[in-house]
């Protein structure tokens, strides 16, 4: 387990770890996709040459923030046995790399994984002071830097959930916004599938060591083989539908009919303890390896 990170992975860590990986490996690209409300880069790795586009995000929501250790955690070891021609999970990387094109978007949320992390370090102090009812204890906090969910900001279903959330303002978690993709987090998300055109997403979270896998009857049959071999692989428990909206996931699935996945790592109360890293990182593993396979 070199490779995972038991530390609280914030956005400085995010930094020097995808620089490794930069001046390691001739084969990993980097691409500054966007930036987040504070002006934080939102980076985007790359790996493989293959037909099949593939993609895996992490930290939509500030206090999973370990999803995006296990998520980079992941590219390490993929990348290091890439380089050495090694096989991974008993594949070969090689063959992986020559079938797939990987995009790995790890932070989709870096003001809020800073704030749950390392506190205020804002200029908007006290409108975020004010946002959180006066306290600043941010360990429950999963919205953007403006009191956004950004896995509520998707035009699908979005009225619903924009209907029934209790917050009718900004809040730590659960408000959709004012109206869908409002937030630039979120659009750049948005606009990255627009661009890119992936066959398959998964959009990492925790907890509840579980994964949900359809969307309004719109997800194709493949979804269901996938689903079988991530349930095979991690443990996980598949669940098809649940009663929730406006998502990444399913605006993936509405939009392009293509499989879509949202990954619960883990069990317990968010964030996780970093001593279940070890555990979410083989399931972690295990989904990614298989969502690379035909």
């Amino acid at each position: 387990m070199s490779f995972l990170c038991f530390r609280p992975y914030d956005f400085q860590q995010l930094l020097i770890d995808i620089n490794q990986l930069k001046n390691s490996y001739s084969f990993v690209r980097l691409y500054e996709i966007g930036k987040s409300v504070e002006g934080r880069s939102i980076w985007e790795i790359k790996i493989g040459e293959g037909k099949r586009k593939v993609h895996f995000n992490g930290s939509f929501h500030a206090n999973e923030w370990i999803t995006s250790s296990a998520l980079l955690s992941f590219v390490k070891e993929y990348a290091e046995a890439i380089a050495k021609g090694d096989v991974i999970e008993g594949i070969s990387s090689q063959l992986l790399f020559s079938e797939n094109s990987l995009s790995i978007v790890p932070m989709v949320n870096p003001d809020g994984v800073e704030l749950v992390i390392n506190g205020l370090s804002t200029k908007n102090e006290q409108q975020v002071i004010s946002i959180n009812g006066g306290s600043t204890e941010f360990s429950g906090w999963k919205a953007n830097i403006r009191g956004v969910d950004l896995n509520n900001q998707y035009p699908v279903g979005w009225e619903i959930e924009k209907e029934r959330k209790e917050p009718k303002s900004p809040a730590p978690r659960d408000y959709p916004g004012d109206r869908p993709l409002s937030e630039p987090e979120a659009i750049v998300m948005a606009e990255l599938q627009i661009r890119e055109q992936f066959d398959r997403v998964l959009a990492f979270h925790t907890q509840g060591a579980e994964f949900y896998w359809g969307y309004n009857n719109k997800e194709p049959e493949e979804s269901k083989c996938l689903a079988e071999r991530f349930e095979r692989v991690s443990g996980y428990e598949a669940v098809r539908f649940i009663d929730s909206h406006a998502g990444f996931k399913d605006w993936f699935i509405q939009e392009y009919e293509q499989p879509g996945f949202t990954i619960e790592l883990g069990k317990g109360c968010n964030p996780l303890p970093l001593t279940q890293l070890p555990a979410m990182y083989q399931a972690t593993r295990s989904i990614c390896i298989a969502a690379l396979l035909e």
